[in-house]
């Protein structure tokens, strides 16, 4: 659905996207995460047809984003991280006012706002004027906006951004719905557990480029040399500390004396756990439990933008 080729956009002297080469496939839910300023809403503006790029090109659907810009605003859902509203209008007024936009006929919109507002669970809301809806209420209506047309591809720039815990989890199950429905969505965030659990496959941004690409899964596996593992016992903490400083593949130990516990940071496979579990146990350490600690995509970005030189502000 979506392909760029060495896309790069610059401000001056300023790279803001540097030669991104993306693609996103249709039907799937594709997470965009990366600090403030790495480059995801500059990616955002340019596949929206909003922003030109200095040089490389953009594909959605085939279409080229700047020669057939026309064409592509007909089949994306564009929902910027902040957003204008019309606050003297109503929220079924403001969703008609762009269906008329969009050329939708007079006769089509009723059914089409109901579905909508329903959809985001907004139905009871209708008639209330959108200066008065609280910001999760007003980012709903921001999302059922961007589907009045029926796209098949929603751009959502961080659209979660600054709602509370409750909004978050509505946001999120409309995004299911939606996943359900079969629409294609590019959704960007820098909280990363935003996105686990709801992406098929993920991009992560680091200062205008793309440090890594692929699914959930994919990219946990190739960084699960990079294991956590925890080590209880029932005494001995010191000495296990000094067995496991003399192993060259453990790179961090942290040491929780109340709990008699070793936190190990780990490169390697399964056998190196075995080898380690087993050194210990020849060395008379105690062991009551040795348990690996699940690796998550706040782990992988974190080692992903060190080995960049960036940081995750």
């Amino acid at each position: 659905m979506i392909r760029t080729e060495q896309l790069t956009k610059k401000y001056r002297k300023v790279e803001a996207l540097k030669n991104l080469n993306l693609s996103i496939p249709r039907e799937s839910v594709f997470g965009f995460i990366g600090p403030n300023g790495a480059g995801k809403s500059t990616t955002m503006l340019i596949l929206a047809t909003l922003l030109k790029p200095t040089s490389g090109r953009a594909w959605i659907d085939g279409l080229d984003v700047v020669k057939q810009a026309d064409e592509v605003r007909r089949i994306i859902g564009y929902m910027p991280d902040f957003f204008g509203v019309y606050d003297n209008l109503t929220a079924a007024e403001y969703l008609s006012f762009y269906a008329s936009s969009y050329g939708i006929p007079r006769h089509r919109q009723k059914a089409i706002i109901n579905d909508l507002l329903e959809l985001v669970n907004l139905t009871e809301k209708r008639d209330l004027y959108v200066d008065g809806l609280s910001r999760g209420m007003k980012q709903r209506l921001g999302l059922a906006r961007a589907l009045v047309h029926d796209p098949q591809l929603l751009i959502l720039d961080e659209p979660a951004s600054g709602l509370d815990p409750r909004a978050r989890i509505e946001f999120r199950e409309i995004l299911k719905e939606l996943r359900a429905m079969g629409k294609t969505v590019m959704i960007s965030s820098h909280i990363l557990p935003e996105l686990m659990g709801l992406c098929d496959a993920i991009g992560i941004m680091e200062q205008g480029e793309l440090v890594a690409q692929g699914d959930v899964e994919e990219i946990n596996h190739r960084f699960k040399g990079n294991r956590m593992s925890e080590i209880h016992v029932i005494d001995q903490l010191e000495k296990g500390v000094r067995v496991l400083e003399g192993e060259q593949k453990v790179t961090s130990i942290q040491v929780d004396e109340s709990r008699r516990l070793l936190k190990v940071g780990l490169n390697g496979d399964e056998h190196l756990q075995v080898s380690l579990l087993s050194r210990l146990v020849a060395e008379g350490i105690p062991v009551f439990r040795f348990e690996e600690i699940a690796v998550d995509l706040e782990d992988v970005f974190l080692k992903l933008t060190s080995e960049t030189g960036g940081e995750s502000n």
